[in-house]
């Protein structure tokens, strides 16, 4: 299915596939489109490439040092840069925390922080569920105390994502004990370096360390460094949930991965003759191809109507919901193309350097690595169900 774009935005595409041509290192490159796992460098790197071209922050005003591009723009790069193979930018720092501070920081705050999140000099993780507020995120315990000019924060954060290069992580924090859940929190900036931080790894099914449990035992923080009002952060929260699922990049993520998908099956031997070639495998891959292209037709209706002014409101969750389980489709059909292939797993295998030494595809267990990596997507930023619940409250009036 081909979609219209006006010539300017035409043009624009071409300027984009032409910088990632020429800037995106292949070895970066090469890692992404093999599922092969990026070291912090690879990220770092990344995004000091964007940040030199003015590309690093599509989604901020021009004069933070954004842009300035249309929503459709925007979607453009980030589905350009996903079929070449870039990396996502860390979310934390650019689409998170960034907006959040734009909408509610102070000067000094924005001064401070928005260089250094563009510039890639501070790595951001995200210190809001815990082991007791998970989907119910209000029901948060760690605790901040105000003491002079700082807070005294104690708890822990679980499922933080690359904690353990962070150099910052805004964090949801109960300041007000006695007020009902939402009424009761704030949100502060803490340094990853303070002393009483400590950060444990949780290996997740792939075998990789990507997320940690963060504790926290009497952190001294700054009281500048509370964003928004006090006791109000749920506010800030809310914000910035609404950033983190409204995503347009894995629309392009899916259409690398099933480009790989219809690739393989032509080679990959079946019962009678390439999978590709199997009327009911390629039936599966047509209609999630089909399911993609009425995402995307969706998306840019969404995008069209943001670029006149308008709110998507609650189409975040909707987006959240269906990129994700498209994703975790492709992923699945892949293990069925692998069939047996697909039951050795050693967890080195998805070090770059790996080779099977044996009649196994060499891409097997990345390709297994990255389905179970994938399993995540419909819980966190979330869940599922939660987003189903929000689009039955506000558009059916349930």
């Amino acid at each position: 299915m081909q979609l219209s774009y006006s010539a300017a935005e035409q043009a624009f595409r071409e300027e984009v596939r032409a910088f990632l041509r020429t800037d995106l290192p292949d070895d970066i490159r090469k890692k992404v489109l093999t599922n092969r796992p990026l070291a912090k460098d690879d990220i770092v790197r990344w995004t000091r490439i964007l940040h030199a071209r003015g590309w690093g922050a599509p989604n901020w005003p021009a004069e933070h040092g954004g842009t300035g591009w249309t929503p459709v723009q925007s979607y453009i790069f980030t589905d350009e840069a996903a079929l070449a193979g870039a990396p996502e930018p860390i979310a934390f720092g650019v689409r998170m925390v960034a907006p959040v501070l734009l909408a509610y920081g102070t000067d000094e705050q924005k001064d401070r922080y928005l260089p250094r999140i563009l510039s890639g000099d501070d790595w951001w993780c995200q210190g809001y569920s815990e082991p007791g507020a998970g989907s119910d995120l209000a029901s948060l315990t760690t605790s901040a105390v105000r003491d002079g000019d700082v807070f005294v924060v104690s708890g822990q954060k679980i499922w933080t994502t690359y904690a353990q290069h962070a150099d910052m992580m805004f964090c949801l924090v109960r300041t007000d004990p006695e007020a009902r859940k939402q009424r009761g929190i704030s949100f502060l900036l803490i340094d990853m370096r303070s002393p009483g931080i400590t950060v444990r790894p949780i290996i997740t099914l792939d075998g990789k360390h990507e997320v940690n449990e963060v504790f926290l035992d009497g952190v001294r923080v700054p009281a500048s460094n509370l964003v928004g009002e006090l006791h109000r952060g749920w506010d800030c929260a809310k914000y910035l949930l609404r950033h983190e699922r409204f995503s347009t990049g894995m629309i392009g993520q899916i259409q690398r991965n099933l480009a790989q998908l219809v690739e393989f099956a032509a080679a990959r031997p079946g019962p009678g003759g390439p999978l590709g070639e199997d009327l009911s495998f390629c039936e599966r891959i047509a209609r999630i191809g089909i399911e993609v292209d009425a995402l995307e037709y969706t998306l840019l209706r969404a995008l069209s109507e943001a670029d006149g002014g308008g709110d998507v409101g609650t189409m975040a969750s909707l987006f959240k919901i269906r990129s994700c389980q498209l994703l975790q489709q492709v992923s699945e059909l892949r293990m069925d193309a692998l069939g047996s292939d697909a039951l050795a797993y050693p967890s080195e295998a998805r070090e770059p350097e790996w080779r099977s030494g044996s009649v196994l595809p060499d891409d097997a267990p990345a390709q297994v690595a990255n389905y179970l990596n994938l399993r995540k997507l419909t819980i966190y930023g979330g869940s599922e169900e939660v987003q189903k619940n929000i689009l039955a409250k506000t558009e059916l009036h349930l």
